[in-house]
C-alpha cells in the first residue's frame, strides 16, 4: 500500500467516487485549474473534465445554493469552501433548504450533497482562516457533521459522506493535512458514519476528541501511561448524529472522562458530550467531566496562536485532576 497524507486521501476519495458515479460533481472557488487552495482537487479537472469539476464565482452562498439544486435533481455535488471562516453564508442554504428537503417533500426528495471545508488553527493563518465552529452545524436537524483525524479515516469517511443520501458537512483539519502519513489503499471501502472510533484501549479515564486534536490526545495518553494511568482514546469522527453509546460504554468502564477540542469553551461540542454523560451516565462517573478546549476569544493572529491551542500537557493535567478527584 502507498503512504498518503490526509489531503492526498481526500483527493483519492473524490476521484474514486467520481469514477464510480457520474453524478458526483465537484464545485467551488479555484477547485478546477488551480486544484483548490490546499490542492485537494488537484488533477481532477484533467481527469473528469470541466463539466464535473466547476470553478464557481467567489461566493460561498452560490456554492451551497448550486449544490442544493444539483442534489435535488439527482446529482451528488461536493462543494468546497476554502476556509471555515468563509462558511457562514453557507449556513443559510444548509439550514433553510438542504437539511429540510427530505421533510419538506415527505421523503420524495433527498439532498445528497457534501460541503467540504478546511478548519482549525495551528498553521499561522490570518483572521477568518483558523476557526473551529463545528458546533454551529451540529445544531441543525437533518445535517451530518463529520471530521476525520487521519488519512485513512479521511478516505473512508469521505466515501461514506458522498454516498450518503442526506447533506453532510465534512470538516478537514488542515493542521494535519500534510503532517501525518499512513498507508491508504484505494479499496473503495467506506467507514461507517455515525460511529465513534476507539483508537486506544484503557481502564482509568476516557479521552474524547476529534480532528487534529486527536494528535495531542494520543500524545497525552502515552504520557499518562508512563505514570500508570491508562487512558482510553475515542475519536468521535461523526459529531452529528453522535454515537453516544460508545462514549457511555467507555465511561462505564473508566469512570472518568475528559473532552478535548480546539473550539471555544462555551457551547463547544464538548458541552453536548458532557451533558449526555450527565444525563445517561451520571452514576458511572467518579469525577466531573473535564473539558480541555480553546478559549472564548477569537483565534489569535499567528504570534499568539500557540497560547490558544490546547496542548498535550493541558490534557495530561486535566486527566491528573480527574484521577485525584474524590
Amino acid at each position: 500500500m502507498t503512504e498518503r497524507t490526509l489531503v492526498e486521501a481526500i483527493t483519492l476519495a473524490l476521484a474514486r467516487t467520481m469514477d464510480e458515479n457520474e453524478k458526483v460533481l465537484v464545485v467551488g472557488e479555484d477547485v478546477g485549474i488551480d486544484g483548490g487552495v490546499f490542492r485537494a482537487t488537484a488533477g481532477l479537472i484533467n481527469r473528469f473534465g470541466k463539466d464535473r469539476v466547476r470553478d464557481t464565482p467567489v461566493s460561498e452562498t452560490v456554492i451551497a445554493g448550486i449544490s442544493v439544486g444539483l442534489a435535488a435533481q439527482g446529482f451528488r455535488p461536493v462543494g468546497e469552501v476554502q476556509f471555515m471562516g468563509f462558511i457562514y453564508p453557507v449556513i443559510d442554504q444548509l439550514l433553510n433548504h438542504a437539511s429540510r428537503l427530505r421533510t419538506r417533500t415527505r421523503g420524495r426528495i433527498t439532498c445528497p450533497m457534501v460541503i467540504r471545508a478546511p478548519y482549525g488553527g495551528g498553521i499561522h493563518a490570518p483572521e477568518h482562516h483558523s476557526e473551529s465552529m463545528e458546533a454551529l452545524f451540529t445544531h441543525i436537524p437533518g445535517l451530518r457533521v463529520v471530521i476525520p483525524s487521519s488519512p485513512a479515516r479521511a478516505y473512508g469517511l469521505l466515501l461514506a459522506a458522498i454516498r450518503d443520501p442526506d447533506p453532510v458537512v465534512f470538516l478537514e483539519p488542515k493542521r494535519i493535512y500534510r503532517s501525518i502519513k499512513e498507508e491508504v489503499e484505494d479499496t473503495g471501502n467506506a467507514i461507517a458514519l455515525d460511529k465513534c472510533q476507539l483508537l486506544r484501549a484503557g481502564r482509568d479515564i476516557t479521552l474524547v476528541s476529534w480532528g487534529a486534536m486527536i494528535v495531542e490526545t494520543l500524545q497525552a495518553a502515552e504520557t499518562l501511561s508512563t505514570e500508570g494511568i491508562e487512558a482510553e482514546v475515542i475519536d468521535v469522527a461523526t459529531l452529528k448524529p453522535l454515537d453516544a453509546a460508545t462514549i457511555l460504554n467507555s465511561v462505564e468502564k473508566t469512570g472518568r472522562c475528559a473532552v478535548i477540542h480546539e473550539a471555544p469553551y462555551t457551547s463547544g461540542f464538548g458541552a453536548e458530550i458532557a451533558a449526555r454523560l450527565a444525563e445517561y451516565g451520571l452514576t458511572n462517573l467518579l469525577a466531573p467531566v473535564r473539558r480541555v478546549t480553546g478559549y472564548d476569544v477569537t483565534m489569535p493572529l499567528p504570534k499568539l496562536e500557540h497560547y490558544y491551542m490546547p496542548t498535550a500537557a493541558r490534557v495530561v493535567a486535566a486527566a491528573r485532576e480527574s484521577m485525584e478527584f474524590s
